[in-house]
């Protein structure tokens, strides 16, 4: 580990100019930096999203590109959309320029006790359920990292003794160097972004990172279900500790005559039967138990945490319910963005469901999810659409799924969902792909789902 550098003084380059770069230029300056604010887009482009840097002192460098500005810069501060092999960041490093991303910057300057989740599926979940047993548990919780708040605003206003519920991403542990959680979490890892990470073994040493710096009074929280989770668990300096639907843990969370049961540092908990967890499927039972485990051992009381796996009943475009019109059920999965998070939307569902898929290619194959198609009961239609189409349907027609229909736009996606769609059945938009092909996020896209549904009325011609 290298000793912490001192940004007082220095000019620091700060790469992207979305939510987390603004909020990063903010912080070097709140702690005596001078940033240089570089986006390839120009100002305009960006419209009020700059307004929180209006009196902060900076240089403007928008609409250029970065190469140039790093000869005049000290460190470099990249986003989370900033590749670690980008031709700035290895620049950079061939000129001794100190690089982290903003997630590491954050980590230096907040105060409280850290605590990070990451994993492939599950992490806005269960942060914001680990942020609500924390908050009933009359702590102060401060949510932020991937989730949508950049972890930089939390810094600026977190005091000792609060709570940082972070969520963490693999594009974000690419460029930690002293991050270090006083608890940290992977829930899961299968297939992705691998346009980004390049192999499976990348991405699964970039989830792992999150327990680099912990110590010995640390807990690492892992799935006990996951073959890759129990593989990092060799070498970890933390307190290991685990989350199992399937079996008993010695330490961590279990079910047991139909109760999720957490043992920790000698004690055991009963908290409540796993069927009263407010948020539907086994996926979510799993998040639950991690988030359980997680609140415990941060001092959390057990009527506190119990209340909250009751009455938590999830997380906007993951597993939504939006309305029900015709006597047919919409769901908006919106995050759904990889595969395996599809398949625990399939998993949930309990009626006949046209489900939507397709959008931004990232490289994963779809055989997995094909085949877990074929053998789900409960898909009666398919829709298909965005730059993956092609490959879902060849995909699909591999694994004798039932008929994908094709869709040209994402209107006509949801359009004809609804027509194939019969009384009683769900439609289900749980794309398994990113947005990126059709909207700017998967937040974007979700809204536009909920729109055009919650803009039809009963018994509208199809």
């Amino acid at each position: 580990m290298s000793t912490a550098y001192q940004f007082q003084g220095k000019r620091v380059l700060v790469i992207g100019m979305a939510r987390s770069g603004v909020q990063a230029a903010r912080l070097l300056s709140a702690h005596g930096a001078f940033p240089i604010l570089n986006d390839l887009k120009n100002r305009e482009a960006f419209g009020d999203a700059l307004a929180p840097l209006d009196g902060v002192p900076a240089e403007w460098r928008l609409g250029e590109s970065p190469l140039p500005l790093l000869e005049n810069a000290d460190a470099l501060v990249i986003s989370p959309g900033v590749p670690i092999d980008s031709p700035a960041v290895l620049r950079a490093r061939e000129l001794g320029l100190y690089v982290i991303g903003e997630l590491e910057l954050a980590s230096r300057f907040a105060q409280g006790t850290l605590i990070g989740v990451t994993g492939t599926n599950g992490k806005t979940t269960t942060v914001t359920l680990l942020d609500t047993m924390l908050r009933e548990a009359g702590l102060t919780s401060w949510l932020s990292g991937n989730i949508g708040t950049p972890f930089s605003l939390t810094a600026l206003s977190s005091r000792p003794g609060d709570m940082l519920v972070t969520e963490v991403s693999s594009f974000q542990l690419e460029s930690v160097d002293q991050f270090h959680p006083r608890a940290a979490a992977v829930l899961n890892v299968t297939e992705d972004h691998l346009i980004r990470h390049y192999t499976m073994a990348c991405y699964i040493a970039m989830k792992r990172r999150i327990f680099e710096n912990q110590t010995a009074g640390d807990l690492a929280l892992l799935n006990g279900d996951d073959p890759i989770c129990v593989g990092m668990a060799e070498g970890l300096a933390a307190r290991v500790a685990w989350f199992s639907r399937q079996k008993e843990v010695a330490q961590g969370a279990f079910v047991r005559d139909g109760a999720i049961i957490v043992r920790l540092n000698d004690r055991e908990y009963r908290l409540c039967p796993a069927d009263e967890v407010g948020i539907p499927g086994p996926h979510n039972l799993e998040n639950a138990m991690a988030a359980a485990t997680l609140a415990l051992d941060l001092g959390a009381a057990p009527d506190a945490v119990v209340h909250a796996l009751r009455t938590f009943r999830g997380v906007e475009h993951r597993i939504e319910y939006v309305r029900t019109l015709d006597q047919v059920r919409y769901i908006n999965d919106s995050k759904g963005t990889n595969p395996d998070s599809t398949v625990k939307a399939i998993d949930t569902m309990k009626a006949p469901t046209v489900l939507i898929l397709g959008g931004y290619d990232k490289h994963v194959s779809f055989r997995g999810l094909a085949e877990h198609i074929a053998r789900s009961p409960q898909i009666a239609a398919l829709v298909v659409l965005g730059a993956t189409k092609a490959q879902l349907l060849s995909e699909l027609a591999e694994a004798h799924t039932v008929q994908p229909q094709a869709a040209d736009s994402f209107e006509d996606a949801v359009s004809l969902a609804r027509r194939l769609a019969q009384p009683g059945w769900n439609v289900l938009l749980s794309p398994a792909c990113a947005s990126f092909d059709m909207f700017t996020c998967f937040e974007e896209r979700g809204e536009r789902f909920k729109s055009i549904v919650n803009g039809w009325t009963d018994g509208d011609a199809v």
